[in-house]
């Protein structure tokens, strides 16, 4: 008797558990109604796996018809994400990017979120030096950064360092490429937003730093709103990297990208999890939520997760390149590198 009473409970508490997983999936859909529903989406694929598990053992009750339907909920809510993710060993994203072109120049970008008081910044500045992206976009700055940050000022000297209100969660971009002639680096008023127009031999490009705050309850979605200016100025060929707290289908990925004219590339994966939890468990049941956006005259070829150094996020490395037909006018003050990538050869 007490097992089978036991057994009734069981059956209850997956019930309501699949019941729960449903609405907070179903309400994740309607995120441009309410920041409040898109909170939700950001966890579609986690309350997606979560429902099948609470379904499954219920296809052998009386609940079966309604264990079908969830598993059916589960499998098209899952499949929604497959735009943004590629499942393929489980979140590789080369096959979801153009092939690289020989005739082209191949650019790299290093996005971070640093972690304002991660206990171990010369791993960052070792995985910089070994990797030798030609722009970084980091998040996370705070004083302690920009110290640490000036140890690597020969190589990257061209730079920006955006502070925010609380000293924490500044942003920043370097360049080892020189910024466009007569442009300025430009920060958002509060240092959420940091934009540069770089010259990659002969192509100016504008690159943007962004670090938007939690979502609802905080301030992510009216954040986004006061971003508006900065989004729209961009120019007619970006790129822009950074953490958006916000996964790649979320209604406020889509607003940014919107905002910007800019398309939001496949994820490179989850990058973020709790900074207790272990780093396995973040590249596979972590948040996607470190993005890259693009236009114009930028084709962007791969996006990979690098090594845990120190933080709570992962480094994502992207791999670009540009089309020669955004070329500026060479004159006489053109680089070298310019000629050799007008020429169509790949410069070092």
């Amino acid at each position: 008797m007490e097992k089978a009473g036991f057994g009734t409970l069981l059956i209850s508490v997956a019930f309501l558990a699949m019941l729960a997983c449903s609405i907070a999936l179903v309400a994740g859909f309607f995120g441009t109604l309410h920041p409040a529903f898109d909170s939700f989406s950001h966890f579609r694929v986690h309350l997606a796996v979560l429902m099948a598990l609470c379904a499954l053992p219920l296809l052998a009750t009386t609940f079966r018809l309604q264990a079908a339907v969830a598993l059916l909920f589960a499998v098209a809510a899952f499949a929604t994400t497959s735009g943004s993710l590629s499942f393929s060993r489980l979140w590789p994203v080369q096959a979801a990017y153009e092939a690289k072109n020989e005739d082209r120049a191949i650019y790299k970008l290093l996005q971070m979120n640093l972690r304002y008081d991660n206990p171990t910044p010369k791993k960052v500045l070792s995985l910089i030096g070994r990797t030798n992206p030609d722009v970084i976009t980091l998040d996370e700055v705070s004083a302690m950064w920009a110290t640490e940050l000036g140890y690597i000022s020969s190589a990257y000297p061209y730079r920006i360092l955006c502070p925010y209100p609380n000293k924490i969660f500044g942003v920043a971009l370097l360049s080892r490429r020189p910024f466009a002639a007569g442009t300025e680096a430009r920060c958002e008023r509060r240092g959420a937003m940091a934009t540069a127009t770089v010259d990659f031999g002969g192509i100016d490009v504008d690159v943007a730093a962004i670090h938007l705050s939690w979502p609802w309850p905080r301030e992510q979605y009216w954040q986004i709103g006061e971003l508006t200016e900065p989004l729209s100025a961009l120019g007619e060929t970006a790129i822009m990297a950074g953490d958006c707290n916000a996964a790649p289908w979320s209604a406020a990925v889509r607003r940014v990208a919107a905002l910007g004219g800019l398309t939001v590339m496949p994820s490179a994966g989850p990058t973020w999890i709790h900074i207790r939890l272990p780093d396995f468990l973040r590249r596979f049941a972590g948040l996607p939520i470190d993005q890259v956006f693009s236009k114009g005259g930028v084709t962007i070829h791969s996006a990979t997760r690098l090594e845990d150094t120190g933080s709570d996020h992962l480094p994502v490395m992207v791999e670009f390149s540009l089309r020669l037909n955004q070329q500026k006018p060479l004159d006489e003050h053109e680089t070298a590198t310019a000629a050799i990538v007008q020429a169509g050869k790949t410069p070092g």
